[in-house]
């Protein structure tokens, strides 16, 4: 296989309709590593804002088991594309997470947010850090994915398209975003996780690449200085010559599909051991749209 194949072969998919195979395609063989650091970037982001960091401060989900709280973040996003959204495990997977969140209230814009984060960070990290660009198909299956991940979950206003993720994000971000300690506390948890999978010696090193990738009005709302201008090249010059790298490489094969391997669950896992052990405790409820469905079928039966 060459190493432009696929992706003429994603060219000639329609997004509309198509949407689910290219994001399966994109996150497990054209960019598995990139995409996955794209949304550690978007986890670093919901930060930004102090009433998304201070709900996640309150729970000490980060503090207590960090990278179970990661590592189950990935996974249920996984999950939910595994089979297909509309799958019954799709749909299964989304009811899991709606209990999840159900313990809390959050506002609808938040959600929207969030959703944007993971739709957009991956399409920035990889235009920047990726072997190649994303293709317009590839752009819209992110949006679309996303969109229908949202709608499963319940979330209302949601964008028709990457440019309105994007615009979403960008506005929500110059209103919101602040400094607040809690913010702080989050992203210092969560970079532990991160700078973990690292030997401790370099670990300090890490920590400080990471936040050198970061724009300086998130590192503003989150309590972090800007690293030195040469660190900041540095990092940025190692990434592209990452790529460079990359580039060069053969292409992975249909059957070597990128696979899951998260360290708090080294000998598999379930649905249900997705999340924090009291949501399991909390009834499961139907998905909105078939609240809706069966609010419809009940009115029709009145009306008969």
């Amino acid at each position: 296989m060459g190493r432009y194949s696929r992706l003429r072969r994603i060219e000639r998919l329609d997004p509309r309709t198509d949407h689910e195979r290219i994001f399966w395609l994109l996150t497990q063989y054209e960019f598995p590593w990139d995409y996955t650091q794209g949304v550690s970037v978007a986890f670093l982001r919901d930060y930004g804002v102090p009433r998304i960091s201070r709900l996640l401060d309150r729970t000490q989900e980060f503090e207590r088991a960090g990278q179970k709280r990661y590592d189950d973040t990935v996974l249920i996003a996984y999950e939910m594309v595994r089979e297909g959204l509309d799958s019954a495990h799709g749909k299964a997977t989304a009811r899991h997470l709606n209990r999840i969140h159900g313990r809390y209230r959050i506002p609808n814009e938040d959600y929207r947010y969030v959703l944007a984060t993971t739709v957009v960070g991956p399409k920035r990290w990889i235009d920047r850090y990726g072997w190649r660009p994303l293709c317009r198909q590839e752009t819209e299956s992110l949006a679309l994915v996303g969109r229908r991940m949202g709608e499963l979950m319940g979330i209302t206003g949601l964008p028709a398209d990457y440019a309105g993720f994007e615009r979403l994000l960008d506005a929500y971000e110059r209103e919101m975003f602040a400094y607040d300690p809690a913010n702080r506390r989050v992203a210092a948890a969560t970079l532990r996780v991160l700078t973990g999978w690292y030997p401790r010696p370099v670990r300090p090193l890490v920590a400080r690449l990471s936040l050198a990738l970061l724009d300086e009005p998130l590192l503003t709302a989150l309590g972090f200085a800007p690293e030195p201008r040469w660190l900041r090249a540095a990092a940025h010059r190692a990434l592209r010559t990452r790529a460079a790298l990359v580039r060069r490489m053969p292409a992975r094969p249909d059957w070597w599909r990128y696979r899951q391997r998260p360290r708090s669950y080294p000998f598999g896992w379930t649905l249900d051991d997705l999340g924090p052990h009291w949501a399991q405790g909390r009834p499961l409820e139907p998905l909105a749209e078939e609240r809706s469905a069966q609010e419809a079928s009940a009115d029709s039966k009145e009306r008969r």
